[in-house]
């Protein structure tokens, strides 16, 4: 299973914004698109998203930025995941197109159990699990104690 570019840019965001010390450092969708060397634009509407979904948290203005909300700390990242990904199917049997085999086919039962399992095991995770010091360390951020990444 593959997931798309938005997710991934969403988990990105969520692992810089899991290694800030919270609202007293100013994290800019900016930096983040910076330091995960991705667009400005799509790492904005990624981040638009996890705001909408109560994940992250902005204020506007000279001293704002992004922070980590609660949520976004404890919610799994298969939850995350999901809400990214949609209610989508890893495959599409039916639509404009639909597949002459979906009469008499197993495949799509067993790629749904197989996303499911991907999911159960995200949901083992929260974005705070997969982040420690070596993610610290890649986005210079040295202030931040040790003490506090479980991965290490």
């Amino acid at each position: 299973m593959q997931l798309s570019r938005f997710t991934d840019l969403g988990l990105r965001a969520l692992m810089r914004l899991a290694v800030s010390s919270g609202a007293e450092e100013r994290v800019t969708v900016k930096l983040i698109a910076r330091q995960v060397n991705a667009s400005e634009n799509y790492v904005a509407k990624a981040v638009s998203k996890l705001a909408e979904l109560g994940f992250v948290e902005s204020q506007r203005g000279r001293t704002g930025g992004i922070f980590l909300t609660a949520a976004g700390r404890t919610t799994t990242l298969g939850k995350i995941t999901r809400a990214l990904e949609g209610d989508c199917e890893v495959i599409e049997c039916a639509g404009d197109n639909p597949c002459p085999l979906a009469g008499a086919c197993n495949l799509r039962g067993a790629l749904g159990r197989a996303q499911e399992a991907f999911y159960a095991e995200l949901d083992r995770y929260t974005i705070i699990d997969v982040v420690d010091q070596r993610t610290v360390d890649l986005l210079y951020l040295p202030h931040m104690p040790t003490a506090a990444f479980a991965n290490e």
